[in-house]
C-alpha cells in the first residue's frame, strides 16, 4: 500500500475523537463524537459500551469522506483508563461499564488492603478496577457468576473491531491486577477480587500487533493491523514526545495528573502515587493523580450563570491581572469535587470555598478554582517527587492548556517551566496513531518527535510568597474538610 495511513482512536469520558495521520506524523483529518455519563447514584458514573461502539462508528463515518480514509493501514487505540467492561461468555455485555471516577467500592478498597501495593503499583483505590469486581460479588452476584471476561474500555472496542480479547501493559496497569515491574498478570490480586486469571485477556505491549480488523462494512480492508494502543495518558505521552527518563507533563482534561517518565517501576503507594506501565516496552511512568481538574471550571462556570468559560476567564484577567499577587483574602477552593487520590485517597472527601465575603464575584471564585485546581497538583507533585522521580520542565496537555492565565498560575504556583503544544488537544490520537505505525513496523522515528511548543510559562518569583502563604492556608483546610464526611 502506498503512504499508508494510521487511525487514531481515543475514548475518552466526555468524547470519543479519531484521526487520520501519515507517516510523516501529519494529521489529514479528525473527528470527534460526545458521550455522555450515567449517574444513577450518587457516587456511581457509568456508561453503556454499545454507545462507544456507536460513537466510534459516527466518527468513522465522518472520516470516511476523506481520500485518506482508504489507505488506513493501521488502527491504534487509546482509552479512559480503570473502567470495568464485563463480558459473558458470548462477548455480550452484562452490566454497564463502571467508570474511573465511581467511587462505590471504598469499602471494597478497604478490604483489599495494601499488601500486594509494591507490585502492583498502586494502594487499592475505589477508582481502580480490582475492588470494583470485589463489590459487583458482594451487590451484583450473578452478574459477576457470568462473568468471563472483563475488559478495560479501549479494549472493548479492539474486541468489536478485530473480536479479540487483548489489552495491553498500560490500561492492566491501571486495574491493579498487573504486575508492573514483570508486565505480567499477577495472579494473587486476581485472585484476591475473586477471579481467575482464566478471564483477564491476553496482553501484548502497546506499539505490537493484536488482530486484524474483522468488523465489516466500515470501508476498510481486513488487512488493517490494530495495535495494543494503551491508556490515554501514556498514549498521549507517546503523542507528544514524552518517553524517555526525566520527560514530565501535567494534563489537564476532566481529571489531572503529573507524569514522570521513568526506566523502572518507581511509585509510593503510601502517598497515592501510582506507577504505572509506559504504553512502549521497558519504560513506566509515576503518576500523581487528581479526580477534578478542568471540570472544576466548568463547574463554576454553570454555578455562577456564566455564559461560557472563556468569559469567566476573561473575568479573571480583568479582576484579578496575572502580572500581580492576588490579595491574600480572595477565597480558596478545595478542588475534591469527585474526592481525591493523590496524595490524600479519599474518593469521599468533597469540594468547598473558604473566606467567602458579600463583595465575591464571579471572578474571584473563577480563580480560586484554578488556584486550588493548580495547589492540588502541587500536592501531587511533591507525593511524585518522594517516589524518586524527577520532573523539571512540563508540558501542559488537556482542555485547561487553552488558558494562558491558567498556564502561568500553573508555572507560580510549581515553581516549574510550564510549555503548551501545537495540537496537543489531540495528543492522545496522535499516540494511538503512532502506535499504529509501530505495529506495522514503521514509524519508529515518529516515537522522538515531539509537538511544536506554543507558548512558554515562566515562574513569576514576586508572585512566590503571597501564594505560598496561600497554599499553606489550602493545606490548612484539609482536616476540616475530611472531618465533614468523618
Amino acid at each position: 500500500m502506498s503512504s499508508p495511513v494510521s487511525l487514531g482512536i481515543d475514548l475518552g469520558t466526555s468524547e470519543l475523537k479519531a484521526i487520520l495521520m501519515d507517516a510523516d506524523g501529519v494529521v489529514l483529518a479528525h473527528a470527534g463524537v460526545r458521550l455522555s455519563v450515567l449517574r444513577r447514584h450518587s457516587g456511581w458514573s457509568e456508561q453503556a459500551p454499545e454507545d462507544w461502539w456507536q460513537a466510534c462508528l459516527q466518527a468513522l463515518s465522518e472520516l470516511r469522506g476523506h481520500e485518506a480514509f482508504r489507505r488506513v493501514a493501521c488502527i491504534g487505540l487509546s482509552g479512559q483508563m480503570h473502567g470495568a467492561v464485563l463480558l459473558g461468555d458470548d462477548n455480550r455485555v452484562l452490566y454497564p461499564a463502571i467508570l474511573w471516577d465511581d467511587s462505590r467500592a471504598v469499602a471494597e478498597a478497604e478490604q483489599l488492603g495494601a499488601g500486594f501495593a509494591e507490585v502492583t503499583g498502586s494502594l487499592p483505590m475505589a477508582g481502580l478496577t480490582a475492588p470494583k469486581l470485589l463489590w459487583l460479588q458482594r451487590h451484583e452476584p450473578e452478574v459477576f457468576k457470568a462473568i468471563d471476561c472483563v475488559l478495560s474500555p479501549k479494549d472493548y472496542l479492539r474486541l468489536r473491531l478485530s473480536g479479540e480479547r487483548i489489552s495491553e501493559m498500560s490500561d492492566a496497569a491501571g486495574t491493579l491486577w498487573l504486575d508492573v515491574a514483570r508486565r505480567e498478570w499477577f495472579t494473587p490480586m486476581v485472585r484476591a477480587t475473586g477471579l481467575t486469571p482464566a478471564q483477564m485477556p491476553r496482553l501484548v505491549e502497546g506499539g505490537a500487533a493484536s488482530g486484524l480488523l474483522t468488523a465489516t462494512g466500515l470501508g476498510l480492508s481486513p488487512e488493517v493491523v490494530i495495535a495494543g494502543g494503551g491508556g490515554d495518558n501514556p498514549v498521549a505521552a507517546v503523542g507528544i514526545g514524552a518517553i524517555n527518563a526525566g520527560d514530565g507533563f501535567i494534563t489537564l482534561g476532566t481529571s489531572a495528573a503529573i507524569v514522570a517518565i521513568t526506566d523502572h517501576a518507581a511509585g509510593n503507594p503510601a502517598s497515592a502515587v501510582h506507577s504505572f506501565c509506559h504504553a512502549l516496552p521497558d519504560r513506566w511512568y509515576t503518576m500523581g493523580a487528581m479526580l477534578a481538574g478542568a471540570s472544576c471550571l466548568r463547574w463554576v462556570t454553570r454555578l455562577t450563570g456564566t455564559a461560557d468559560e472563556q468569559t469567566l476567564l476573561d473575568q479573571v484577567q480583568a479582576q484579578l491581572p496575572i502580572a500581580q499577587p492576588v490579595p491574600l483574602d480572595t477565597p480558596l477552593f478545595l478542588p475534591y469535587l469527585a474526592g481525591e487520590r493523590t496524595p490524600h485517597n479519599d474518593p469521599l472527601l468533597r469540594g468547598g470555598f473558604m473566606s467567602l465575603g458579600h463583595d465575591c464575584t464571579p471572578a474571584m471564585l473563577g480563580y480560586a478554582v484554578m488556584e486550588g485546581v493548580g495547589f492540588g497538583l502541587l500536592d501531587a507533585l511533591r507525593a511524585v517527587q518522594s517516589a524518586g522521580a524527577s520532573v523539571g520542565a512540563c508540558a501542559l496537555v488537556g482542555g485547561g492548556a487553552r488558558s494562558d492565565y491558567w498556564a502561568q498560575l500553573l508555572a507560580n504556583i510549581l515553581q516549574r517551566e510550564i510549555f503548551t503544544l501545537q495540537g496537543s488537544e489531540l495528543s492522545a490520537c496522535i499516540g494511538a496513531a503512532k502506535l499504529g505505525f509501530l505495529a506495522i513496523g514503521q514509524g519508529a522515528q515518529l516515537l522522538q518527535a515531539g509537538m511544536p511548543v506554543k507558548a512558554r510559562y515562566l515562574p513569576d518569583v514576586s508572585q512566590q510568597e503571597v501564594l505560598e502563604i496561600r497554599y499553606r492556608k489550602f493545606q490548612g483546610l484539609l482536616n476540616a474538610a475530611k472531618g465533614l464526611h468523618g
